[in-house]
């Protein structure tokens, strides 16, 4: 059962245009169903969104590939993704980085995340919870920056703690014009790369 889902998952992320043998590989070693709540099981190896406690939900697998591609990662990079969810997304990046740090503002939510992970295997990735604009400053720079919520900028903490020559992946924009964009940094300038696709997230928290 569990091969017949990932192969699913595959071919969603393939018809999406995601062609990273490695990206294709870590989806391959990743069961979804094991990072989605029980209730939701059923759902995991369906191409949608699937709901989270709180109100929040993890995204269909096919935009998290493309966006975990984005990066381009080779294997080295330190990485910092914005809301961690189930842990879905940062068991991806696991298999693609040297070590990965997730913010989730919600308790449940990280608690439930690093367990996730624990369960897979997963030892090169932690979940803290926290305000994901404000970054992870005691562990920057990242090479790699993903954020998984809509922000009308990218939020000035991140972009000051993505290395030189680091991409920054996030939802730019607001509730129904949103456009997930790829940024690079070079030198103090954060320029826009490539838009990627429109996409519906939920907001980013910015504040206590």
């Amino acid at each position: 059962m569990r091969r017949r889902r990932s192969t699913g998952i595959r071919r969603f992320a393939e018809r999406a245009g995601v062609r990273d043998p490695r990206v294709l590989a870590a989806i391959d070693a990743t069961p979804r169903e094991r990072f989605v709540p029980p209730e939701h099981i059923d759902e995991a190896a369906e191409d949608r969104p699937v709901p989270l406690p709180g109100g929040q939900t993890t995204s269909q697998p096919s935009l998290i590939a493309a966006m975990v591609e984005a990066l381009a990662l080779s294997g080295e990079e330190r990485v910092l993704e914005v809301g961690a969810g189930y842990g879905y997304q940062t068991a991806l990046l696991a298999e693609l980085a040297r070590h990965v740090w997730g913010i989730e503002r919600r308790r449940e939510l990280a608690e439930a995340a690093q367990r996730n992970l624990t369960e897979h295997g997963v030892r090169n990735a932690e979940v803290v919870v926290g305000d994901g604009s404000q970054g992870l400053p005691d562990h920057a720079p990242f090479d790699g920056i993903i954020v998984s919520a809509t922000c009308a900028r990218v939020p000035p903490p991140l972009a000051e703690q993505l290395a030189d020559a680091g991409r920054l992946v996030a939802p730019v924009g607001t509730r129904g014009a949103t456009t997930v964009t790829v940024f690079r940094r070079t030198g103090d300038a954060l320029a826009t790369e490539r838009e990627l696709v429109p996409a519906r997230f939920v907001d980013l928290i910015e504040g206590p």
